[in-house]
């Protein structure tokens, strides 16, 4: 069997009947390119933006900004569990949620350990959690981000996140809340003031500790935090592949 995967914002047409099959992508620059799909038996069309993931019981959207493709939602997958217990690699995925509340899960998404988040691998750009397809993001990809919206937080921020210098415009469709996170001595912190995003790229000096971004409730910055011990339960927003 002939599989062809299409991952593009394209307007497409399929002509012709049986034997004599044409796709044809037409693109936002106006060029268009024709493909034989006739001995294809199927064609699976994803198209960012419009296109959604389906994933462990959850249902995701997709957004484009420059040329990435984002989940744009947060990643909500696995078992809960407490304050008191933590993640382990037992082959079981297991999130956190704030205050031990599965409602949290559901509207912020989970809380992971960074080794959790990864499956205890340590290479970047590793699907990890993460649908197939997609994996969690390394700090270079982050900061391909950040150029995408000139370095502005409340572009990233969902509309209603933050407030004053800091209030969200949410003008690229990323759509991030201000989650909070779980910190390594077992206690929660911050929901609604500050938003954590793990990156799959260790400190490139110690490799040791891990990078993420952060955003915060009171102003337009995004800050890349270098050398923070994977212990504590931050989000985590995948990117395709």
């Amino acid at each position: 069997m002939k599989i062809i995967l299409l991952s593009l914002v394209v307007f497409v047409v399929i002509e012709g009947i049986a034997q004599n099959k044409t796709l044809t992508l037409h693109y936002p620059n106006d060029s268009t390119n024709v493909i034989d799909i006739s001995d294809l038996d199927s064609v699976t069309i994803f198209i960012c933006g419009v296109s959604k993931v389906y994933y462990e019981g959850q249902t995701y959207n997709t957004v484009q900004i420059g040329d990435q493709c984002w989940l744009k939602e947060n990643l909500n997958v696995g078992t809960r569990i407490n304050i008191n217990q933590n993640s382990t690699d037992n082959g079981v995925i297991e999130k956190s949620c704030y205050d031990d509340d599965e409602g949290n899960c559901d509207e912020y998404g989970g809380l992971y350990s960074w080794d959790e988040a990864m499956q205890y691998d340590t290479t970047g750009g590793s699907r990890g959690i993460c649908p197939e397809g997609w994996h969690i993001p390394t700090i270079a990809e982050l900061t391909i981000l950040y150029s995408e919206v000139i370095g502005s937080g409340n572009a990233l921020k969902e509309i209603g996140q933050g407030s004053g210098l800091g209030t969200g415009t949410n003008t690229s469709g990323f759509s991030a809340f201000l989650a909070g996170y779980r910190h390594f001595n077992s206690s929660y912190s911050e929901l609604n003031i500050i938003g954590h995003f793990w990156s799959s790229s260790l400190d490139a000096t110690t490799r040791t500790y891990t990078t993420h971004m952060y955003l915060n409730s009171t102003t337009d910055n995004i800050i890349f935090h270098i050398g923070i011990w994977s212990g504590y339960g931050f989000c985590i927003r995948c990117i395709k592949d």
